[in-house]
């Protein structure tokens, strides 16, 4: 048999180069009438807190440009999935699982599930967390916020859509929503008066990183004991963590009892970074509580198994997140009601104390 030529049936199509319209965002709205997403958000939503002018500005530019709300965003918005969403820097600690431990309890008698995220302390990766729980369909947001993060602009992408949101612990005084904190300049301030009651003269502090609230509040404290009992602050002795774990207490503690003076006491931002004094103390022969007193902050499981047992500040983890989730759950009831979110800067602040243990 012959082979056959099969003609080619198939019709022959133009190649048409077809270029996408861009959709208009809020984004694009706020950049051309120079004020932020979220005031075009607001404007459009006719909250009372906008002027009259920039709701009339807004609402021509958004005619002229045909901007339609993205339906897709809206539908998320409007479901409810009960779920919240959880980002914090790190969950093996245990002043956060005892947040979670809270948070997961109240949640539960409401009928609410958790989805836990980390920041690992990255700004940059917080920021895609936030944007991944958005996408999940959350309906609030409770965070704790990496050390790094001093711009918290991410988090106006919840505002935009109506997501409540909670920070709790590290958090950002600055930014429209709810906060549960403790009093950490207090915590700072009782623990350093400890150390001045038990005769200390040369008080050191390893201190968190200079940009969380709750590092800056416990320096606080620390300066302002020092200052109320006539003794200098010396900023020798005060040295700034960067990850603030055993290591660097360790490190830290090192440098001060090696010094010309060294301390006689010291107060150190958490538990962890405490241990890694005591460490040091041991390896470098100096009796503690006899030549050198600590103090650290959280009252974790390893204050009360080092070596001597570790005298600290009570951190409450457990009511932390249980007020955290309460403040969060009652604002999405509040809204549900109401039809519709107004967004509040309430801070609920819990109580801290001295707990006295063998290292001071």
């Amino acid at each position: 048999m012959r082979n056959r030529l099969i003609p080619n049936i198939w019709p022959i199509k133009k190649l048409v180069l077809v270029t996408m319209k861009h959709r208009v965002t809020l984004k694009d709205i706020a950049q051309r009438l120079g004020i932020t997403v979220t005031t075009v958000s607001k404007a459009l939503k006719d909250y009372p807190d906008i002027s009259k002018k920039t709701k009339e500005a807004v609402r021509e530019l958004a005619a002229q440009l045909k901007y339609q709300p993205d339906s897709q965003a809206l539908a998320l918005r409007g479901s409810k999935s009960y779920t919240i969403g959880l980002i914090i820097p790190e969950i093996v600690h245990f002043f956060f699982s005892n947040v979670i431990n809270g948070i997961m309890n109240y949640l539960e008698t409401k009928g609410y599930r958790l989805l836990i995220t980390l920041s690992n302390n990255s700004t940059e990766l917080e920021a895609k967390q936030v944007n991944l729980l958005f996408g999940n369909k959350v309906d609030g947001v409770l965070v704790s916020l990496a050390n790094e993060t001093v711009d918290v602009g991410h988090f106006k992408l919840l505002s935009e859509y109506d997501i409540p949101l909670v920070m709790f612990d590290k958090v950002n005084l600055d930014f429209n929503c709810q906060k549960v904190i403790i009093d950490d300049v207090a915590g700072g301030y009782i623990a350093t008066k400890h150390l001045i009651s038990k005769g200390c003269k040369r008080i050191a502090h390893i201190r968190g990183p200079k940009s969380p609230l709750n590092a800056i509040g416990r320096y606080e404290g620390y300066l302002k004991a020092l200052e109320e009992a006539g003794l200098d602050a010396d900023p020798s002795l005060v040295k700034s963590c960067k990850l603030v774990n055993l290591e660097e207490g360790y490190e830290f503690a090192k440098i001060l009892l090696h010094s010309p003076a060294p301390p006689d006491g010291i107060f150190a931002v958490t538990d962890q970074v405490a241990v890694g004094v005591l460490q040091a103390a041991k390896e470098l022969g100096v009796k503690v509580p006899q030549k050198l007193k600590v103090v650290g902050f959280s009252d974790s499981l390893i204050a009360q198994v080092a070596e001597p047992a570790l005298t600290t500040i009570h951190q409450p983890g457990y009511e932390i997140g249980e007020a955290a989730a309460r403040m969060l759950i009652e604002t999405i009831e509040i809204a549900e009601e109401k039809g519709e979110y107004m967004a509040v800067s309430d801070q609920f602040i819990l109580p801290t104390y001295l707990i006295r243990r063998k290292s001071s």
